[in-house]
């Protein structure tokens, strides 16, 4: 049976061998994550904890596109609260990160259309990424400006520090050859096989033993040093909320909502 979590925006279903498929479920806005979705996500991992015979997670976007980034009307309203406020709302997104990414079972992305800003965050913390052939990403969070700095440290582990470099200062799109090559995803199909080609990559997992395939994911993400230290994550938080309630995201924000370039740009 599906369930709907926070208020709808995440779609959690778990089958009988213990495939746990997390829908993100905001089709209308190309599935931008807001606080309910955020909200829904952490139910989805709570649901894990009674589950011991919860093998695999599946993540998917419902629609055209797997995931928008942040929704800008959302940040827009977010800013003009508290600072503590932007601070919780800034833990929150950061802790459903940082949950995914340890979950001590394999999770398994497939991506279509659009993955953009949080979407790369949540991409970049799944221990397999399948990306069709219509996938494009961006690293979007400095064009509207913020930071992708609660993602930062999963970006860096999954595509290497010299293409974060690249990619989240030029928040440039793109493709999933481009992608593959770098190494931020697994494996490209046609758009029409991604399904398929999730299924496959899941019988495969549900082939070994549970046990040794958590300890060996436990045990890979120490020895590569992917835990992070609770201060640094404190920090990242701390400046992630900061720069929300700046004068740059407030003309970043504003620009995309009014559809013109930002007044930071001098023109070609």
């Amino acid at each position: 049976m599906t369930q709907e979590l926070g208020k709808g925006t995440v779609l959690c279903d778990v089958d009988a061998r213990g495939v746990v498929t997390v829908t993100l479920n905001r089709p209308e806005v190309n599935n931008a994550y807001n606080g309910d979705m955020i909200t829904g996500l952490h139910e989805a991992l709570d649901l894990l904890g009674p589950k011991p015979d919860a093998r695999v997670v599946v993540i998917k976007g419902n629609g055209r596109h797997f995931q928008a980034g942040a929704d800008l009307a959302w940040i827009s309203s977010v800013s003009h609260t508290s600072p503590a406020e932007n601070e919780r709302v800034s833990r929150l997104t950061a802790e459903a990160v940082r949950r995914l990414d340890i979950v001590p079972i394999p999770t398994v992305a497939l991506i279509q259309g659009g993955c953009f800003g949080g979407g790369t965050g949540i991409a970049s913390v799944c221990d397999i990424v399948v990306a069709a052939d219509n996938a494009i990403f961006s690293i979007t969070e400095a064009r509207w400006g913020l930071i992708a700095g609660i993602i930062l440290p999963q970006l860096c582990q999954a595509m290497g520090v010299r293409n974060v470099r690249r990619y989240a200062l030029s928040s440039e799109r793109f493709g999933p050859e481009v992608a593959l090559r770098i190494g931020f995803v697994h494996e490209v199909c046609k758009l029409d096989e991604l399904e398929a080609t999730g299924a496959r990559i899941v019988d495969a997992l549900l082939m070994n033993a549970p046990g040794a395939v958590s300890a060996t994911k436990m045990r890979t993400m120490a020895v590569a040093g992917s835990f992070l230290d609770d201060a640094l994550f404190d920090d990242l938080i701390k400046q992630h909320s900061d720069m929300r309630q700046q004068a740059e995201a407030a003309e970043g924000t504003a620009s995309f909502l009014e559809k013109r370039l930002p007044k930071w740009y001098p023109g070609q």
